[in-house]
């Protein structure tokens, strides 16, 4: 591949927003105005360019991240769509990890919602500079000055208005650029494509002048030239303020924000024009950081086609025509088809059969990969999400993406014998693609038992296993993914002891529980000297312990945030073993963890309710018979939203509840909070039906 642009004009985004703010209808519409297609594809309609699987179309929201790429201004603007829905925010995840910059959508009616902080957070945790756009300017209840201040109160950013609507509602007609200081209207003859250009309309001149003088104070706060300009009372040309704007942005001191309407084709190609000047290139980022496989030693790459090759895997894939895609990001080097590379995180080579150059599901066959470039790669045998492909002689390994537990689960079993290899090769392909999709055995049942972010997570993979793959099976319905913890510490001294085929096997430990802090997991730490338990049997020990961690002593579900400490033990020279030493540490971890009066602990969801004024009554009572806690409530528009704390357990089938509460008015959205104590007469039913069964 020869580089289309160099490097300071490629642009790496990604859009990201609350689900339905309108980022699929904000994409197909940059894809339309760089003529990367002839006609946008409406998500309502089903036709949406980027929402490419049958589930997202027949839903209409965006399920999997969707990857393409454009031209606009002699700049390259590689994008990736991302879902808003909560179920699927690890898509947000992996993508904002290996983004330059994002395009953070807002609906001009429901402003920042839930969703809109959880991938602001995750923009935050990867220092990821962005825009807002404020979209959907034409709806009744769109306020852009309420908007823009939920993103300085909600979300503690800085954003700095660089437009102004031209009306708004059914009078939205334009926008008024406040760098250029000028008004721009589209023609709705060809969607927007062409416009005009014309001075402020009348009536919003005093405004436009005051929001510019807004502009420049605030620039004049965080960049020395437009200080020196603000001092001398000189007006700072456009480009003067472009490069104040785009300075601050990279800085992440504030937030550009604009509007529009995609759906009524207003405002994007100033997005587009923000994307290029404000957002940045490979260049503009750090050098990636990581560090030596053999010795941990810290490596960087620079951002350089000259440097060792450098990419990480942030995405797999499964296509019916292709097989195993692998979506990369290069960082350093250059990425060529038909050779061999270097996992670093597995030690293991890896041959380079293809690279595309993805447009959602379609595709464009590559020579090579130059840095800085995102694209998919076909023929290879063991890469993961979140490996590191190296040079050979070049090795690093970059930092690992991690993701969240599943909080819910489903069992699963063939129809006929013949569906079960079907089965497991679903699974296998499905839960390399999603690492927040996990599948095991249940121990006692022998049931098959997939975990998931939530309903709709599980219902999409499940249609996915029937569609894609064939399979007849038989699905359980959605149970919550409950956790165990301890409540006070205690002891356990085991000793294993047995004889088998005429040899002695012999270990004994003393293992002490502690309770641990929320979200802290399972530790394990040794007091024992040598002479007590050797070396060599501790992994034995830690393995034991983790085990007996897996399935819990009350309901059978995981223990977690404890501490769990070898204080004793004894060994036999001739007798003592590795599996000797595992027994013996996971029936200590089960005899102290009945001792350590265990409690069970529930997922509990941060809860958003949006309903018309009059249905709050039943909506909050209904919230509270859910053993919910109304956290807080308030007036958007002429609707009224109601923000709770909801357990998972009670929130299953809220969507048909909720439509008969309000005549169908009401629209909800929720997200994982934290774990907390079940309440101890739900908890001795649980326990009483575990125990029964």
């Amino acid at each position: 591949m020869t580089r289309a642009h160099e490097l300071a004009k490629v642009r790496n985004i990604g859009i990201m927003a609350h689900i339905d703010a309108g980022k699929t209808t904000t994409t197909e519409r940059i894809l339309y105005y760089t003529g990367r297609v002839h006609r946008p594809g409406e998500v309502d309609d089903g036709a949406a360019q980027m929402d490419w699987m049958d589930q997202e179309r027949e839903r209409g929201i965006t399920i999997t991240s969707a990857a393409t790429t454009c031209f606009w201004r002699e700049h390259q603007v590689n994008i990736i769509d991302t879902p808003g829905h909560v179920d699927f925010t690890v898509e947000v995840e992996r993508c904002l990890r290996v983004l330059d910059g994002a395009v953070a959508v807002f609906c001009g009616v429901g402003g920042v919602e839930p969703q809109s902080e959880t991938v602001w957070r995750q923009a935050d945790k990867y220092q990821v500079p962005r825009l807002a756009f404020v979209n959907k300017m034409d709806r009744v209840g769109a306020d852009f000055e309420r908007a823009v201040r939920m993103i300085r109160e909600r979300l503690g950013a800085r954003p700095l208005p660089v437009m102004l609507p031209i009306g708004a509602e059914d009078a939205f007609r334009g926008v008024i650029d406040l760098v250029e200081m000028s008004a721009r209207r589209p023609h709705a003859e060809d969607l927007g494509f062409t416009f005009d250009d014309a001075p402020i309309p009348a009536e919003m001149t005093g405004k436009a002048a005051a929001a510019r003088r807004q502009l420049v104070e605030a620039l004049a706060e965080t960049d020395e030239e437009i200080m020196e300009l603000y001092l001398a009372e000189r007006d700072p040309t456009p480009d003067q303020l472009r490069g104040a704007l785009r300075r601050g942005t990279l800085a992440r001191e504030l937030v550009p924000v604009l509007c529009g309407s995609a759906l009524k084709n207003n405002g994007v190609q100033k997005l587009l024009d923000a994307i290029v000047s404000y957002l940045p290139s490979p260049l503009d980022r750090p050098p990636v950081q990581g560090e030596r496989p053999r010795d941990g030693r810290p490596e960087e790459r620079k951002p350089s086609d000259e440097e060792p090759l450098c990419a990480l895997a942030f995405k797999i894939q499964s296509d019916r025509h292709a097989g195993r895609l692998a979506f990369l990001r290069v960082y350093s080097g250059k990425l060529k088809a038909g050779k061999v590379v270097l996992n670093a995180s597995t030690g293991k080579r890896e041959r380079i059969q293809k690279l595309l150059r993805m447009h959602a599901n379609k595709r464009d066959e590559l020579s090579d990969l130059p840095c800085g470039e995102i694209a998919a790669v076909v023929g290879f045998k063991e890469i993961r999400t979140g490996d590191t492909l190296c040079a050979l002689e070049h090795p690093i390994v970059l930092e690992p993406m991690t993701f969240p537990e599943p909080v819910i689960f489903v069992a699963v079993e063939p129809k006929t014998k013949a569906d079960q290899d079907k089965l497991n090769e679903a699974l296998a392909g499905l839960s390399e693609e999603d690492p927040t999709f996990h599948v095991r055995k249940d121990p006692e049942s022998g049931q098959t038992i997939l975990s998931g972010m939530g309903e709709l997570h599980l219902e999409v993979l499940c249609d996915r296993m029937q569609r894609e793959f064939g399979v007849r099976c038989n699905i359980g319905k959605p149970q919550v993914a409950y956790r165990e913890t301890i409540s006070r510490e205690a002891s356990c001294d085991f000793v294993f002891d047995r004889e088998t085929g005429g040899k002695g096997h012999f270990a004994r430990v003393r293992i002490t529980l502690t309770p641990g802090t929320y979200g802290s997991g399972v530790t394990f730490t040794s007091e024992v000297s040598e002479a007590a338990v050797p070396a060599a049997f501790l992994p034995a020990v830690e393995g034991g312990c983790r085990q007996a961690c897996e399935t819990g002593v009350l309901a059978g579900y995981a223990l977690t945030d404890l501490a769990i400490r070898l204080a004793g033990g004894e060994y036999r020279e001739e007798e003592s073993s590795e599996m000797a030493f595992r027994v013996a540490a996971t029936q200590a971890t089960w005899d102290a963890a009945r001792d350590a009066e265990p409690v069970l602990l529930e997922p509990v969801m941060a809860v958003e309710v949006i309903t018309p004024a009059g249905y709050l009554g039943e909506v909050t009572g209904h919230l509270n018979a859910q053993r919910g806690r109304i956290s807080g409530m308030e007036q958007r528009g002429d609707v009224r939203v109601v923000t709770a704390e909801v357990p998972l357990s009670e929130m299953f089938g809220y969507a048909t509840q909720l439509r008969s509460l309000t005549q169908g008015r009401g629209v909800y959205t929720m997200q994982f909070a934290r774990y907390e104590r079940v309440p101890e007469k739900i908890a001795a039913e649980i326990t009483r039906r575990y125990v029964g069964a």
